[in-house]
Order: C-alpha cells, then structure tokens, then sequence
C-alpha cells in the first residue's frame, strides 16, 4: 500500500493546480495501464477525522487526527507488485513524491 503523507497546510497556488492534477492523472493512467494500481482514494481532511479507543471497556472518541503531527495522510492507493523494488519504483512517480512523503506498506500475508 501507498500512503500518502502531506502537510494539510500547503496550499498551490492557482498555476500549480493543474499541472499536479494532470501529473497525478497520468501517473493513475500509467499504473493502472501496467496493471499495478488496485484501487485508491483521497481522504478527507484531519478536521473531518474521528479517534476511537478503548480503555478499560470504556469508548473513547475524540475529534481530530490519531497524531499531531505536520503531515497527515491525504491518500492511499493499493498496488501490487513484484517486490519492494517496484513498489519503490512507483512510489517514486507518484507526485505526492514531490510536495510530502510516500510510505510504502506491504499487507500481512494470508
């Protein structure tokens, strides 16, 4: 899985728009016409998050993100590849690459 990681507070500017979703609609186009891509998504921002934990049978929710922190994940998307090379490989074109940070996670074995 990729996970995209970004600073919440980074805005583009009105010329940088376009050229980030075309870069990004050509990236999708590319793996999935490679048949890498499963599936992915954008999230929604951390203000519409929702924390959930349970402590001494006790539900606890909280507003907001599970952490503080500057960058918070914006995205995933599901590949498959046929090792860490490649996921690397295309981590690597992602234009989240670019302006935040790209964590590459495989699942658990079944």
């Amino acid at each position: 899985m990729l996970i995209h990681c970004v600073d919440e507070s980074l805005e583009l500017s009105p010329e940088e728009v376009p050229a980030v979703e075309a870069s990004l609609a050509s990236w999708i186009e590319d793996t999935v016409g490679r048949g890498v891509n499963r599936h992915g998504s954008r999230l929604q921002p951390t203000s519409d998050a929702t924390t959930v934990r349970m402590r001494n049978d006790e539900v606890l929710i909280a507003d907001g993100p599970f952490a503080e922190t500057k960058e918070q994940i914006g995205g995933y998307d599901v590949i498959e590849c046929a090792n860490l090379d490649e996921a690397i490989a295309v981590a690597a074109e992602h234009p989240t690459a670019r302006i935040g940070t790209i964590e590459v996670r495989p699942f658990w074995a079944d």
